[in-house]
């Protein structure tokens, strides 16, 4: 079982009348960087990335980092194999068409390098969206696997792959749900302060991926009333028709990651198209697909959104969107 320990907010006053999809990465120190965006409403083009650096649980003043005259979007960590931290994220008013950018830090996210563009001339989002790039084990080591997606159109998945840290990249085939999934979207119920653009898409977006013996997995969030998940056995290239896991989906974000023998999964628990966002759970499972529940971290009638899950050492974090006026932290020794 996983053993709450601490929680705490990210930001001691939150810069900007919205935040959202917080990325977070643990340091030595205690320290846990946290970046999410901030702005006067979710698609406005005054949305900037910000970044807290917490430590031991004390909320931290927010930084903003990169900004502009487009909407800024979706910032998510990894790191270079030399250790230098990198944070990429999307910028564009049109979600359809937006950039992906990236930035360095050499001093565990004190400073930042100019941001340049991930994939020069990209026009959708390459890289990874919303959760972070996977580092495999087996077959291929070392190979980075960043859960992308489209919105141009028909959502849908692909796996971003780079074969030399980070540096160049390749897309996969792509995940589309199948006509019969895609005819099952229910129409959005319009209770999410989402940008207007967001209501009218269907299929599969947003992965996260895991790794086991059996080979490379996806878990994706659907507008089809759950969580569907692909699977590859080529290390990423192609992937199979993705068929639901039965587990609800909201039509919101989600995230895993592998600890302890364990794949732990945290999501809205809830069926529908665009329907509400809490509670916020956190589940287990030792065979990647059976279930069980760790924790339930919010359950009042808000907005309680867009996981994001880290290991390090002996400990999980997870942060989420809390009712877009902060970033809160949980953190679990497993």
């Amino acid at each position: 079982m996983a053993e709450l320990v601490k929680s705490f907010f990210a930001a001691r006053e939150l810069p900007a009348a919205m935040c959202h999809a917080s990325n977070i990465l643990p340091l030595d120190g205690g320290v846990v960087l946290c970046a999410f965006f901030g702005g006067s409403r979710e698609g406005a083009a005054d949305t900037a990335i910000w970044l807290c650096r917490v430590k031991n649980g004390e909320s931290a003043d927010p930084v903003k980092i990169a900004s502009g005259d487009e909407a800024h979007w979706n910032p998510v960590f990894f790191k270079y194999p030399d250790g230098v931290i990198g944070l990429i994220y999307k910028v564009g008013n049109v979600i359809a068409s937006w950039r992906s950018y990236v930035m360095r830090s050499e001093d565990q996210g004190l400073t930042w390098s100019k941001p340049r563009e991930l994939v020069p001339g990209d026009r959708g989002g390459r890289g990874p969206v919303r959760n972070q790039p996977l580092v495999l084990r087996l077959g291929k080591p070392g190979r980075c696997l960043c859960p992308a997606s489209l919105e141009d159109g028909e959502w849908r998945c692909f796996a971003d792959i780079s074969d030399d840290g980070m540096q160049t990249f390749h897309k996969s085939a792509e995940v589309r749900l199948s006509r019969k999934d895609l005819a099952g979207t229910a129409q959005p119920e319009h209770v999410i302060a989402l940008s207007a653009q967001s209501f009218s898409g269907r299929g599969v977006i947003q992965p996260a991926f895991f790794e086991d013996e059996e080979g490379v997995h996806m878990f994706m969030r659907s507008s089809a009333g759950f969580i569907f998940r692909s699977d590859s056995k080529d290390f990423g290239e192609t992937w199979c028709e993705p068929y639901s896991t039965g587990l609800p989906n909201n039509n919101s974000g989600i995230d895993c990651k592998t600890a302890g023998g364990r794949l732990y999964l945290a999501c809205n628990p809830v069926g529908g198209n665009f329907s509400r966002r809490s509670p916020m759970t956190l589940f287990s499972s030792e065979d990647k697909v059976r279930f069980r529940q760790e924790a339930e971290l919010e359950s009042e009638d808000a907005e309680f959104s867009y996981p994001c899950l880290a290991v390090k050492g002996e400990y999980l974090y997870l942060s989420y969107t809390w009712k877009r006026k902060n970033i809160r932290i949980h953190q679990f020794h497993i």
